[in-house]
């Protein structure tokens, strides 16, 4: 038996091998051709593409985490996690579940200075009617005007300290090297307080719950097994995931 389907995958292999023969000689099939060539730069214009084609390469691998340090998503994803750990839910939510919503709820607050960005900046910049340096100082002006909003004075000073420069006079002379940490600081900390908030509620559960367990001397039953169904049950009749999303949303208005 074994011999036989050896002699059939013989014969197949022949008769596949001969056809794609045949197709290649007749010219039906062609076969692509892959050049990659490495060679010295000859004059200045080679090495500047060879500088932007790396400076490409580097902005597209770091896209997400520029994503998460100059927009809304990670005051979002803070808090989600926050409310999963008050629940008590080991794994439901998942955390992937967690991220994606973080990530709609983030197109959703950013739309209006992404619009303006490509209008001001990308547009133009596709139709040639501006350079590539004009493009990126019109896009970034609303990004650091978003950043700038939600940027507390304390933690744009401390930076602005830290990197021993001059007081600077207005927002303009400010680098967006030193807001963009400034931001992130900010958003962890907003973050962390509504995150504490949210902890109070099903703080309350527990406490009742493990007091009436102890007043019936079931000191052995861990409180949460039975507070975790009541608190979902308190989340599911207060509206919870309306009622945090909205939250979040008006915390960027």
């Amino acid at each position: 038996m074994n011999k036989k389907l050896l002699i059939a995958v013989f014969f197949s292999f022949f008769i596949l091998s001969s056809y794609a023969f045949a197709q290649q000689q007749s010219g039906t099939v062609p076969f692509p051709k892959i050049n990659l060539d490495v060679g010295t730069a000859q004059n200045g214009k080679d090495v500047s593409v060879t500088i932007q084609l790396l400076l490409m390469m580097t902005v597209l691998s770091l896209a997400p985490s520029i994503i998460i340090m100059t927009t809304s998503y990670l005051r979002i994803i803070i808090v989600f996690h926050f409310l999963k750990t008050a629940l008590g839910t080991q794994q439901m939510p998942p955390s992937q579940l967690l991220a994606g919503v973080a990530l709609f709820i983030t197109l959703f607050i950013m739309a209006p200075t992404w619009t303006k960005v490509n209008d001001d900046a990308l547009k133009p910049l596709i139709d040639n009617k501006i350079t590539m340096e004009e493009a990126y100082n019109k896009g970034i002006e609303p990004i650091r005007q978003f950043m700038f909003k939600h940027t507390r004075d304390e933690d744009m000073e401390l930076f602005i300290g830290l990197s021993n420069q001059p007081r600077p006079n207005n927002r303009d002379e400010i680098k967006t090297y030193i807001l963009i940490p400034s931001f992130v600081l900010s958003e962890m900390r907003a973050g962390f307080i509504m995150g504490f908030f949210l902890f109070i509620p099903f703080i309350m559960v527990d406490l009742i719950v493990s007091s009436i367990l102890m007043s019936m001397g079931m000191m052995m039953m861990p409180p949460m097994m039975i507070s975790l169904p009541f608190k979902i049950l308190l989340f599911i009749l207060v509206d919870g995931w309306n009622l945090i999303v909205g939250s979040l949303i008006r915390s960027f208005a």
